[in-house]
């Protein structure tokens, strides 16, 4: 099957890249770093006006009811701008979790009215998850989802205690968290926990992998642009064939990467419970296609690439540090292991997007 995006989706991803490319600047974010929290409020300001965080709320309560198919290309864009805001993991994570909450009928006053607060950015949800040892920019949040065992619980910030800790990303603001599990604040036990909690972890890796994925095309194209102008021996250095080949490796699994992360968005939205090996692939493939870009990157920029002053390291320590996020790739590789050795696992082309894939996925549920 041909799987291709509409002209909405595409426009509206033009959009976004477009306000990102103009707004979140090399400047902005290093300023970002010198200051308290870390984050840019005109920013967050601007992308709530854009409706980006209603954008997978219900249309029920505010929002603009889209799924993870027309999310996937703005996470991607957030990575190309490496936006240091944790816009992806709270709209992707959070709100998901909320709005799955409300479709089982849990909690559904307090859950319908925060969602409506998140699509008009008077809130912000976070959400830390048992695979992620610390949470980012929890301090920034109203509100953040914990996990303790299969439960889950919504705990207001002035219930936390956060302890900061040193990331690799200076525009990330890791922090460990303190809490205590009560009644009050769970919304979610047993085998509905544990469902929820899988269904975070398979969004929350797929929004890491479109970020890996724009992250590593923006670090190809500041390559290339540096390698044109950058001269030796009265030639640009990208003319040499060996530069060629280090930046088309990347491009080649740049490539390759890209169709596993679209087709991971996919079957997130269509057949969730057969998510884990696609959104696994493509974290994986992402990881890596990011992981080689970067190390190829700065190789193509010489010593020049390895200075504080030269802007690529942005890009290359938020690749390596989102490499990590939701899963490292021996943990994704071990899910693709198991998906690949059962018995009945469904492989091929037929079962990769279309009526098919639906229909087999549907009958599993059953």
């Amino acid at each position: 099957m041909d799987f291709t995006f509409t002209q909405d989706q595409l426009a509206f991803r033009d959009s976004i890249h477009s306000v990102l490319e103009k707004e979140v600047t090399t400047a902005s974010i290093r300023t970002r770093w010198q200051s308290d929290h870390g984050e840019d409020s005109a920013t967050i300001a601007m992308l709530n006006e854009l409706g980006v965080m209603a954008l997978l709320v219900p249309e029920a309560q505010g929002g603009l009811g889209m799924d993870w198919v027309d999310f996937v290309l703005l996470a991607e864009s957030c990575g190309y701008a490496a936006l240091p805001e944790t816009i992806v993991d709270d709209a992707m994570v959070a709100t998901g979790v909320l709005t799955d909450l409300l479709s089982l009928g849990q909690h559904v006053d307090q859950v319908s009215a925060l969602l409506s607060d998140v699509a008009t950015g008077a809130k912000r949800v976070g959400c830390a998850h048992i695979i992620n040892p610390y949470s980012n920019f929890a301090h920034r949040k109203d509100w953040v989802l914990l996990s303790n065992g299969n439960d889950i619980h919504l705990v207001p910030r002035s219930d936390l205690t956060l302890s900061a800790v040193n990331s690799v990303d200076k525009s990330r603001r890791l922090q460990k968290i303190q809490w205590t599990p009560s009644r009050r604040t769970r919304v979610a036990e047993g085998e509905v926990g544990a469902g929820l909690l899988r269904a975070a972890l398979n969004r929350g890796a797929l929004g890491t992998a479109a970020q890996l994925l724009g992250l590593a095309q923006a670090m190809i194209h500041q390559s290339v642009a540096y390698t044109s102008t950058r001269e030796q021996f009265g030639r640009a250095i990208g003319a040499n064939q060996a530069v060629k080949h280090l930046l088309a490796d990347c491009a080649v699994s740049v490539e390759f990467a890209r169709p596993a992360v679209y087709r991971a968005a996919y079957t997130v939205s269509v057949a969730p419970q057969r998510a884990d090996w696609a959104v696994s692939h493509a974290k994986a493939a992402a990881g890596e296609a990011a992981e080689l870009s970067s190390r190829n990157a700065i190789q193509a920029h010489g010593a020049m690439g390895y200075t504080w002053e030269c802007d690529l390291h942005i890009w290359a320590k938020r690749a390596w540090a989102l490499s990590k996020e939701w899963g490292d790739a021996g943990f994704h590789k071990n899910r693709i292991h198991e998906w690949l050795l059962q018995p009945n696992a469904l492989l091929g082309p037929e079962f990769t997007f279309g009526k098919r894939y639906i229909e087999v996925a549907e009958s599993a549920a059953a």
